[in-house]
Order: C-alpha cells, then structure tokens, then sequence
C-alpha cells in the first residue's frame, strides 16, 4: 500500500481515537446478512501470541506495518503460546504511519462483513493508543509475489498458476458483484495469499473503496496504490471505476505470464514497465512465445498461454469501458484451465537469447 508512485495523498480527517466496535463503523459493504464475529484483543495478549513480536516472528512487511507469526486457541481464538492451538498472522500498524489509522478502519469495515473462499479472514483486531494491529487467518505459503520472484524460492507450474489466477478472479468477482460493490483498488501479486494447496485469498482491503452510486459510474478519490497495476485512468485523473481493478488483474496475469515484475528498475530501461514493454508482442504468437516464463520449460499449454494473453490484452484497455467484467474474465479463465496441449518438440537449437 501507500502512495502511487510517489502521488501526494490529501490529509483525511481521522475519527476519533477511541475505537468503536466494527458493528458500528459506517460505510461497511454487507456481503453477508449479519456482521461476521471479529474478536477483540488487547495488545497484551498478542504480545504473548507472538513472543513480544520478537523478530524471529516476522512474516514480512508492508506500508501498514509488519506482520507477524502468533498463536491462537483453535476454537475460541483466545491467545495462547508459541506452537499451541493454530497459526495466525498479526499485522501491527508503524505508528509513524499517517495512513496507518485509516487503512486500519477500512480493514475491518470491509474484512468484518466478507466471508468467501477467495478473501483471507479476518479474525479479530486491537486498537490501544496509537497500536492499531488485525489478526487474520495465516496463510501458509505466503504471497504470491514471492513464488514468482524471490530467488531460491520453487516457481509455480503452469496449472498452479492458471488456479491461482482463477481463484483471485473469484475473490474479485464476489467483491464486484457483493451488496455494494466494492473496489478493491490494490490488486496486486503481493495481496495475493497462498495457503498450503496454492489456493488464493485477496488479502490487505486498506486501500478498498465502496463503489459508485446515484448514477455514477466512477468514485473520485486521491490516486494511492501500487506502481506499476494502477490503472491509467485512474492515474491521470483521480476516477476509480470497478473496471480500474481489471486493468491490475491484467497486469498480475501478465507477471504470472512473464514471470516479470510489473516494474523493475533493473531491467534494461525499454523494458522498466513491464505493460509498456510486453504488451506490443501479446497479439502476436511467435512473439508472445517469447515472453514466456523460461523457467517453465515446454512445461505449459501454448493453446492456455495464447488465450491468457488474448485476455491480458482486454484487460489492459486503456478505456476502461472497453474491459471485460470479473464475471467474463472468470469464465475465459476457467476455460483456459481445462486445456491441456503442450508445445510441440522441436529439434534443439542454439540457446534462447535471454530477456531483459
């Protein structure tokens, strides 16, 4: 999370800083018919859950705040010590974060009405001082970003890449589709969980926005996000759309195409922007071939391939009218899913020149 690229962000009038209980925070999206039972901690109970947040506990780290490996009673929740009851995952605010608060409310007020495969679980949260920190259900194999970039780290099949896109276009398409439909804002291969079977739960709603109304089609907000996935209508004009996530669904199927980031400074600078690079060589078949993650071998479906990369292509419209639907993105998915052609054999030939 934070600013997007660098954006000024307008300062926001925070509430008050006695926490009120998530049943009564406003502008709360109801995908459900009742509130979902978050429970409450007090910050001396997660220090016992996570050994005093001590660093060997650390799970990572984020705009927010860092998040860390504690323990929980597997019935109640309740805290209980090191290794007894189950895993959970405590993100635990900067407090020299100004956004901190904010992205904190938002938090609860969306995670403490969602209940869906394809959504992580929020199961409680604290709130003393200016300790602002949410428990949520912990996520074995941890973010997606790194099973694809992190060296030393096994990269996904093409199948469990095709299942995780397909479970993340579920997790999107209930948030679009919810009571009051909900933009998710951020979506990107770091908010992407993994549990132990790589099945995908959209995590970090800090950034989450209700979507329009009255005859809207569009919510004006400050542009905040992530380089790279943002949308570009969003960038130069502050207009949040439903379909501005389509656009950062296009980007993230394109990383899990690539195997790329969406921008690294270390690449040669034709190619920083991986859209701006890649997306001139998807509507072609020999070229697309090309981009191809190398480190999956003839290891894929070229069929399942060219119809990613036809649907990256309409998810990267720069009219976001022009975009497909999550709905019409699941069902592409799902059908690229069932293919299972692999390349032909080719006799061997001098090495492929490596990419930038």
């Amino acid at each position: 999370m934070g600013n997007l690229c660098g954006t000024p962000v307008d300062a926001h009038s925070l509430p008050p800083t006695k926490p009120s209980s998530p049943g009564h925070l406003t502008s709360t999206p109801r995908a459900s018919s009742t509130p979902l039972d978050l429970k409450v901690y007090t910050l001396s109970e997660l220090k016992t859950a996570t050994k005093n947040f001590r660093p060997d506990t650390l799970l990572g780290e984020g705009g927010f705040g860092r998040v860390f490996k504690g323990w929980v009673d597997r019935d109640t929740y309740a805290p209980s010590k090191v290794g007894v009851g189950i895993p959970v995952a405590v993100k635990k605010s900067n407090p020299d974060s100004s956004q901190g608060l904010r992205e904190w409310k938002a938090e609860v007020e969306f995670l403490g009405k969602f209940t869906h495969p394809n959504v992580v679980k929020l199961i409680g949260y604290c709130w003393e001082d200016k300790h602002f920190l949410l428990i949520y259900e912990y996520m074995e194999r941890g973010s997606l970003e790194n099973h694809l970039f992190r060296k030393g780290v096994q990269p996904p099949s093409w199948e469990t890449r095709i299942k995780i896109a397909v479970g993340a276009a579920r997790g999107l398409t209930f948030l679009h589709t919810s009571e009051k439909s909900v933009i998710y804002r951020d979506f990107k291969a770091a908010n992407i969980l993994l549990d132990w079977d790589f099945n995908p739960k959209l995590s970090d709603f800090g950034l989450a926005k209700l979507g329009p109304s009255n005859g809207y089609s569009h919510v004006s907000t400050d542009p905040v996000g992530t380089c790279g996935y943002a949308a570009p209508e969003y960038i130069a004009s502050g207009h949040l759309y439903i379909k501005s996530d389509v656009y950062g669904f296009g980007v993230v199927l394109l990383e899990l195409l690539t195997g790329m980031r969406a921008v690294d400074p270390n690449r040669p600078s034709k190619s920083h922007n991986l859209v701006k690079w890649a997306k001139p060589s998807l509507s072609n078949k020999k070229k697309m071939t090309k981009l191809m993650d190398p480190r999956l071998g003839d290891d894929y479906s070229p069929g399942g391939a060219w119809g990613t990369a036809e649907l990256i292509l309409k998810c990267l419209k720069m009219d976001p009218r022009d975009r497909p639907s999550m709905e019409e993105v699941l069902v592409t998915l799902e059908e690229i899913s069932t293919f299972t052609d692999r390349p032909k054999k080719k006799p061997k030939s001098r090495a492929r020149k490596p990419r930038p």
